[in-house]
């Protein structure tokens, strides 16, 4: 797995290039003396996730590779994401769960085989965030990847742990803000804290880290990015160094706890019924337990936010969970992966996703990952086909421009509902119209209603709206209205195709209704799942209609169907994710 990649910008090529400068310098430092204190893994992996390694299926970021037989680093990488996992080590954690000799010496062979290949800065795994992923993994599995080998084994592991722990602590600096800023960082504290003659650098690597949570840790918990899953994965980062923190005999300063307690709330409050995440901005659902684990290892048990956490509003009532897009998408240096979903919603239903958006494309090519970013993947209102926010070419990357400026909510719980109110100006400048979005979900959960509203508020506002009229023709300015269904989700027109029926596995039947001045259909749509071969097909209904006047509104009702059976085992889930969600524990 080496050389770079295909289309790289300068910038890119000189990063890459100093990054193999400094690993080669780091190679000159002298090897750690050992450990101050004997790991003990604390990483949860995947069982069956480990067997398929065992056979050859190299299955990472959503691209499988068959090769038996062969070493991981043999093995052609499909893309450069693949890659980056495959060099991030995080495999180590399903073959130490396999619980098989073959596993052991599977792990040790391909660890070893990366030392013997890219001690001299070549591949693509020299970036400060890969390089954290590895000597955190290495660190916590090295008893099972040290037994039965010999001292020169054991002298090449330690030597190659400083020169990480070395190249980490010269260009953590470089690592983007946010995430890959944290893991750095961690990284470092991990390693500093665990290797003797590595200890100096741990105390510039804890400060660093605090300083990052104070500065890119937002008062509501969230992060730059919006993407819900970046943000586990921020908390799960943080909970190691509070461990290796923990397990050094030190404390953890306040920022880095501070944050953490801001995060755990974040992230319940963008927890949907079924323990998943919300899917907004890239992120997916995350694998399935990681969030609730993570919560737990937080130890903090405050509620899920009831205001914005990280931009999101959520509705919970009975066994349903809402989670809209309240805010602009993310801008500058973190709208590198954002969404054009202002307003936007998800909903799940006990166990069952059943409104969700198609997810980011990323695992599955450019023009899957461009697709995804739009605004009619995303269960929202669109006009004319056109995204509330724009893709712009930027640095040799595309990122989200020229998008909503304001983004309005207002909440309102009481008489018998949860019900919030929002809007955005996305395409005040092209058509004079600003997008309303209205959400009531029932206290019961059984019902969510719905109105979507397109206002000329303005007079300069009616001036561009006749304007863009004129242009569209006399039908007036077209515009949709979509809710993309999870592929389990299985809906059938109704009332000679005024309603549709949507059935569940638990058993559930939901019944979409609209208020009329629109035309309903059924279209295909697409689920865009990380680890799948290729997206899965599914449903979406689609609510047609024009704008005519200064203001156009569409209602619609999602209700559970009044003889919907009780799945038992759903109902369980549910009560547990409720504790989850106030804090009580997590399943």
């Amino acid at each position: 797995m080496t050389g770079p990649p295909v289309s790289e910008t300068k910038t890119a090529r000189r990063m890459r290039r100093m990054n193999r400068l400094h690993a080669r310098l780091a190679w000159l430092t002298l090897a750690a003396k050992g450990f101050v204190s004997q790991p003990e893994s604390r990483a949860i992996g995947n069982h069956a996730r480990g067997r398929q390694l065992m056979a050859g299926n190299l299955l990472f970021a959503g691209r499988l590779v068959e090769a038996p037989g062969v070493s991981i680093w043999d093995a052609p990488p499909p893309d450069a994401a693949f890659a980056a996992e495959a060099h991030g080590c995080g495999w180590l954690d399903d073959l130490a769960s396999a619980g098989h000799p073959g596993a052991r010496a599977l792990a040790q062979d391909w660890v070893f085989g990366w030392i013997a290949r890219h001690t001299n800065g070549s591949g693509p795994g020299w970036t400060p965030e890969l390089a954290a992923r590895r000597l955190m993994r290495w660190i916590d599995h090295a008893p099972f990847l040290l037994i039965g080998r010999d001292r020169q084994d054991h002298r090449r592991f330690f030597r190659s742990l400083a020169q990480q722990t070395v190249f980490l602590s010269r260009r953590w600096k470089t690592s983007a803000p946010g995430l890959a800023r944290c893991e750095s960082l961690t990284g470092l504290v991990w390693a500093g804290l665990a290797l003797m003659g590595m200890e100096r650098r741990a105390e510039p690597a804890i400060t660093a880290l605090a300083a990052e949570c104070e500065t890119g840790i937002d008062e509501t918990g969230g992060i730059a990015t919006r993407n819900p899953e970046d943000l586990l994965e921020v908390l799960v980062t943080l909970n190691w160094a509070v461990m290796a923190l923990a397990q050094a005999g030190r404390e953890t300063p306040a920022p880095i706890s501070a944050a953490i307690e801001r995060i755990a709330p974040c992230l319940r409050s963008l927890r949907h019924a079924d323990g998943a995440l919300a899917r907004f901005h890239g992120g997916e659902a995350g694998p399935e337990g990681r969030l609730d684990q993570a919560l737990l290892a937080s130890g903090v048990r405050h509620p899920a936010r009831q205001g914005l956490s990280m931009g999101f509003v959520r509705l919970a009532g009975g066994r349903s969970t809402v989670i809209a897009d309240a805010a602009p998408p993310p801008v500058r240096a973190a709208a590198g992966n954002a969404h054009a979903s202002t307003l936007a919603f998800e909903l799940t239903s006990g166990w069952r996703p059943l409104i969700v958006n198609c997810g980011s494309g990323t695992s599955f090519s450019e023009d899957w990952r461009r697709a995804g970013r739009a605004t009619p993947s995303h269960s929202a209102l669109c006009i004319q086909g056109l995204s509330s926010a724009r893709l712009v070419r930027t640095g040799g990357s595309e990122v989200l421009a020229d998008g909503p400026a304001e983004v309005w909510m207002e909440r309102a719980d009481g008489d018998g509902e949860h019900r919030v109110t929002l809007s955005h100006d996305g395409w005040i400048n092209t058509h004079g119209l600003t997008c309303f979005r209205e959400l009531a979900l029932s206290l019961d959960g059984r019902s969510l209603g719905g109105e979507d509203a397109l206002v000329a508020v303005s007079d300069a506002d009616k001036r561009m709206f006749d304007f863009a009229t004129e242009g569209a023709g006399v039908g007036g300015i077209p515009f949709s209205v979509r809710f993309h269904l999870h592929p389990e989700a299985q809906p059938e027109l109704d009332l000679g195709g005024n309603a549709v029926s949507i059935g569940l596995k638990s058993g559930e039947v939901w019944v979409f209704r609209h208020g009329g001045g629109v035309e309903l259909s059924l279209e295909p749509s697409v689920y865009l799942e990380r680890g799948r071969l290729k997206p899965r097909p599914t449903r979406q209904i689609v609510l047609s209609g024009r704008a005519r006047d200064y203001s156009t509104r569409t209602s619609w009702t999602l209700a559970k169907a009044l003889d919907t059976p009780t799945h038992h085992r759903d109902a369980e889930i549910a009560r547990s994710a409720l504790a989850a969600e106030a804090g009580e524990g997590v399943t």
